[in-house]
């Protein structure tokens, strides 16, 4: 049965993916149609095609790989300087701009001259290269929503967990009570496991972040405090001790090894799953784009320890990149985990939601073949004839993204070693969940 569940996982993220993936190219597809661009095909997957169809003059199908997609537009690239297409060279380097310009002009028919991706103005194709990456971005917004609004995250409550005895410095790495050490004043207050503070000093919350700071702020002070005891609020009065505690940093996470002096009450706060707010989602969602920001431009100092992990002894980090079998493999994982199924689907649905921000911030970076290195160009052509135009100098034409084909190869090569790096540790050492 867990073998069965496991690979129900990996099918119900196969799935996802190419719906991910058949959305992001929808948004190249859809933009270039509309500014009058032909597209003759519109695929999910690489490889061997099986399944297609002509509507119109675009061929939609499913290939077998299931790892990426493409639409392909005539006209990609200008035609050379000499304005024809066949010209050759000897140099691999030109050989490499040459067959992408031509690539760029095939199955191309009478009337399609001013149906060419290179013919569009700048603010037009920027458009139909951004749309893709921007469909992935929305599709991860909508689905963080469900989960937050829909589902809920777990984090930690206002509702009593356990109440401390004493009051020990969160500095010591000790858990049991000396003579020495002061009651807490969660105890003293006849505080218990199960309470659900409603009210701190006058102050109604069920947020515990609010709670944490209320508390923090009242050292020394007494305080009534409302809880929500079996049904009934009970009213309890506590002297809020002075201890050394956690500090927090501006976004109210915990900073490691750094402590500061604050009010203390001496319980622990239960976990649970609780539904965001609209606003409270935004702000997870704004933090989490940060922290996958500082992730990608991360990748390259984690490659010695993800080659370590592959290659050798060392652990897999938990933060360490994952790929698409990876991320398969941890989708078979969250359906064999004994938690509800409500949170089993949360779970499935947070993780698409994370490839889907993945695909948006990987295709904006500023590189060939990726969708921000054409928009790059795009943005560049526009600056350069802009410039000639107030300088009164000749119009100066499109930018010939081509010749940075070279550099594409590159960039192409790195990525597929680093891809294959990343397969090797998902296989041999993956990251597991559980």
């Amino acid at each position: 049965m867990t073998t069965l569940m496991f690979i129900l996982g990996i099918v119900v993220f196969a799935v996802g993916l190419l719906v991910s993936i058949a959305w992001h190219e929808l948004g190249h597809l859809s933009t270039a149609k509309m500014f009058g661009i032909r597209v003759p095909q519109y695929m999910v997957g690489f490889g061997p095609t099986l399944w297609s169809r002509h509507k119109g003059e675009t061929e939609y199908g499913v290939k077998a790989i299931p790892f990426g997609g493409y639409i392909r537009m005539i006209g990609m690239f200008p035609p050379g300087a000499d304005g024809r297409l066949e010209a050759r060279s000897t140099s691999p380097w030109r050989g490499m701009i040459e067959d992408a310009r031509s690539a760029a002009f095939e199955e191309l028919r009478p009337g399609d001259e001013k149906r060419l991706f290179y013919t569009r103005k700048p603010w037009k194709r920027v458009i139909v290269m951004f749309a893709g990456p921007f469909m992935n971005l929305i599709l991860a917004i909508a689905l963080f929503l469900t989960v937050l609004m829909g589902f809920g995250i777990q984090q930690q409550t206002t509702t009593v967990s356990s109440v401390s005895p004493c009051v020990i410095s969160q500095s010591e790495n000790r858990d049991e009570c000396k003579q020495s050490d002061p009651r807490s004043p969660a105890e003293a207050a006849g505080m218990k496991a199960g309470d659900r503070i409603v009210a701190f000093d006058g102050v109604r919350t069920d947020e515990w972040g609010t709670l944490s700071d209320l508390i923090r702020d009242s050292a020394g002070r007494a305080v009534p405090i409302v809880v929500d005891r079996d049904g009934r609020e009970v009213t309890l009065q506590a002297e809020i001790a002075t201890n050394l505690v956690a500090k927090k940093d501006s976004d109210g996470l915990y900073v490691e090894g750094e402590y500061v002096k604050a009010g203390f009450l001496g319980f622990s706060a239960a976990t649970g799953v609780v539904k965001q707010d609209f606003g409270d989602s935004v702000v997870w969602m704004t933090d989490r784009v940060g922290d996958a920001v500082d992730s990608l431009a991360a990748l390259p100092s984690k490659v010695p320890a993800l080659w370590d992990a592959a290659f050798g002894d060392g652990p897999r980090e938990p933060d360490s990149p994952m790929g698409v079998v990876g991320a398969a493999r941890v989708g078979g994982e969250i359906a064999t985990l004994d938690i509800p199924a409500s949170q089993q689907m949360a779970m499935f649905v947070m993780l698409l939601a994370g490839f889907n921000l993945s695909l948006f911030l990987f295709n904006m970076l500023p590189l060939l073949p990726l969708d921000g290195g054409h928009i790059a160009g795009a943005l560049w052509e526009s600056l350069r004839r802009n410039l000639a135009r107030v300088l009164r100098r000749p119009d100066p034409g499109p930018f010939d993204v081509a010749k940075l084909m070279p550099v594409a190869y590159v960039v192409a090569g790195v990525f597929v070693c680093f891809t294959l790096l990343v397969l090797v540790a998902d296989v041999v050492n993956p990251i597991r969940i559980s």
